[in-house]
């Protein structure tokens, strides 16, 4: 054997220990994440408020632990309290509270799950060191509220924000031609006017004043004041720690260590004992089963979450956001119908809308669904446009109060950009056949017929499928009875309520209990909850599986949207996100989208 076949060889072989070694670490690891963690008696559970919490996320351990994928969602955050509620271990649950990037109704279902946990009789307490409106309004859920005495409450209220785009446009000569059903469906007028219309800002006025009524409401109720008071405090926020604890807006402004005695004494802990603490990483290990909870019936959940497109979904594992592709929601439900084991569907609905056909066949599909077992909605945070387009039809719908939802109504619109292109010195000639093959040319208006067209597109959708549905899905009279409340007004889920477009209130728990109960399982009996479609592992969505060559393409292009987007200044990120909304929407579609992106705080 030659000097080099020799150096080849122990090559190789070097390689192939290091092969093996790698393998066997992330077996161990894997069997390791699989085994349950020790849980001592009294301990308490850490479970952090942070993010944006996206209804799920289906990162799996492996992702999680070697690529850091997202493993904290808002229905893993409501299983670890239900687990927690059932787990004689578990003595109380402390919530770090940091910056919560959810909208208000998932504010409001953690606290609905935190008043559910509190029916154990154990103790929840809520430290957080500095915070705004949303944060505290989460973490006065808790029996008890801590701020280190540096800390400070930015409680200054709410706003919210509308920002136009026309002056843009004109300095580059692009036109807007568009057309909207009806006066509340405002999304174009970004583009084609520089103020608010009076459509939008009665909209914006009613939500802003119904979201402030309940965050202080809530808030007077949980600190034993009047909303008189809690409206003062805010007028004349930010407070600092002890100027809080003065006002009686927190229980002490102590720091963490304190904070973790107060929990020692309140769980008879002696003074030299060290207090058990569990993190929601640990906790996640314990099995709901090993509690005697999800056994029974099975319910199936199938998450929706993000803007309506054609296609498979993207759940956000590897970066970009999450989006609901027809092709993969409208499968998980057929397969979800057609499973005789499965006796109810929930559909978890987080979504502002998107394209109408892709709604339109997801809408189909809950129909289909619902002639042999319940299918109930459950909606997040939004739910509105083409999200309540592919909701309407549910057995019944369950939303939080302040649930963004409706919006039912329709837009298109096409950009004229002749003006830039004579700018920058672009001269463009079309050839066609066909009287309206030039329909979309970006070279000019519409004419009188090609408008007509359009409209007529539009109207069509409006009056003859989407207010028909809602009608037939909502028991209304009429058309025009839907057309008094739709108009493309955004509602709260409370305002919705009274029109008829909610049933009841709550969340993704209340959900499942309510399809338990459309599917005549016993009160006394358990449900089950499987996830629908199953998740796929790390592997299989990173190099592609179950017969989709492109994921590994999407994926990158994703990660290179998502770095690009977060590289910018805050301020113009949510601009630059829905932009790229509109960028995977295809081409000459109609859309049926929530008019603006809300970000009251």
């Amino acid at each position: 054997m030659t000097r080099g076949s020799k150096i080849a060889l122990v090559i190789v072989g070097l390689l192939a220990v290091f092969v093996l070694l790698v393998g066997l670490v992330v077996v161990a690891v894997v069997m390791s994440l699989d085994r349950e963690p020790e849980v001592p008696s009294n301990s308490v559970l850490v479970l952090n408020v942070e993010g944006s919490l996206p209804d799920y996320a289906n990162a799996d351990e492996l992702s999680s632990r070697f690529f850091g994928g997202e493993t904290n969602s808002l229905s893993n955050f409501l299983l670890q309290l239900r687990k927690a509620k059932a787990d004689k271990r578990v003595g109380a649950v402390l919530l770090d509270v940091h910056m919560f990037g959810g909208g208000w109704a998932k504010a409001d279902e953690i606290r609905d799950a935190v008043a559910d946990f509190r029916k154990s009789g154990k103790p929840v307490y809520a430290y957080m060191e500095f915070g705004g409106d949303k944060e505290y309004y989460v973490a006065t859920a808790a029996e008890r509220v801590y701020v280190p005495p540096i800390g400070d409450l930015f409680i200054n209220g709410l706003a919210a924000e509308s920002m136009h785009f026309k002056g843009s446009f004109d300095k580059l000569g692009i036109y807007w031609d568009s057309y909207q059903i009806a006066e509340y469906k405002t999304a174009p007028e970004s583009f084609t006017r520089k103020d608010m219309s009076d459509g939008e800002r009665e909209t914006l006025k009613s939500l802003l004043d119904e979201i402030f009524n309940r965050y202080v409401g809530q808030v007077a109720e949980a600190r034993h004041k009047s909303v008189e008071d809690i409206k003062a405090l805010v007028d004349n926020a930010p407070h600092n720690a002890p100027e809080a604890f003065e006002a009686g807006l927190i229980d002490g402004a102590l720091y963490r260590e304190e904070v973790e005695k107060e929990l020692k004494k309140r769980l008879g802990y002696k003074e030299d004992e060290k207090l058990h603490k569990v993190s929601a990483a640990e906790y996640r290990r314990v099995t709901p089963q090993s509690l005697g909870l999800n056994q029974g019936e099975a319910v199936a959940v199938v998450f929706a979450s993000g803007p309506i497109e054609p296609g498979r979904s993207n759940d956000g594992t590897f970066g970009g956001d999450q989006t609901i592709g027809s092709d993969t929601v409208v499968k998980a439900l057929n397969d979800a119908r057609d499973n005789q084991d499965v006796k109810a569907i929930v559909l978890r609905v987080d979504s502002p809308g998107g394209v109408t056909y892709p709604s339109d066949l997801i809408w189909k599909a809950v129909e289909e669904a619902k002639k042999k077992k319940p299918v109930v909605v459950s909606m997040g945070d939004l739910a509105a446009s083409g999200g309540y387009y592919i909701s309407m039809g549910a057995s019944r719908i369950v939303a939080e109060p302040l649930t963004l939802t409706g919006s039912i109504g329709v837009y298109a619109y096409k950009p004229v950009v002749k003006g830039f292109y004579d700018w920058v010195g672009v001269t463009q000639e079309y050839l066609q056949q066909g009287q309206n093959a030039g329909l979309y040319r970006e070279d000019r208006k519409f004419t009188d017929d090609e408008r007509k067209k359009f409209e007529g597109q539009m109207r069509n959708f409006y009056w003859n499928q989407f207010l028909p549905k809602v009608a037939e899905g909502r028991k209304f009279e009429n058309v025009e009875a839907v057309h008094e409340i739709a108009r493309g007004r955004v509602w709260t889920g409370a305002q919705g309520k009274e029109r008829k477009l909610v049933d009841e209130f709550g969340g993704l728990d209340r959900a499942v209990e309510v399809a338990k109960e459309l599917a005549k399982i016993p009160a006394d009996k358990g449900v089950r909850r499987v996830v629908y479609p199953a998740p796929r592992t790390f592997f299989q969505q990173l190099f592609g599986g179950d017969g989709d060559d492109q994921d590994a393409a999407r994926v990158r292009a994703e990660q290179q949207r998502a770095a690009f987007i977060n590289s910018m200044p805050e301020e113009m990120r949510p601009v630059l996100r829905r932009a790229a909304m509109f960028e995977r929407f295809p081409a000459n579609q109609t859309l049926a989208i929530m008019p603006f992106e809300l970000k009251i705080e």
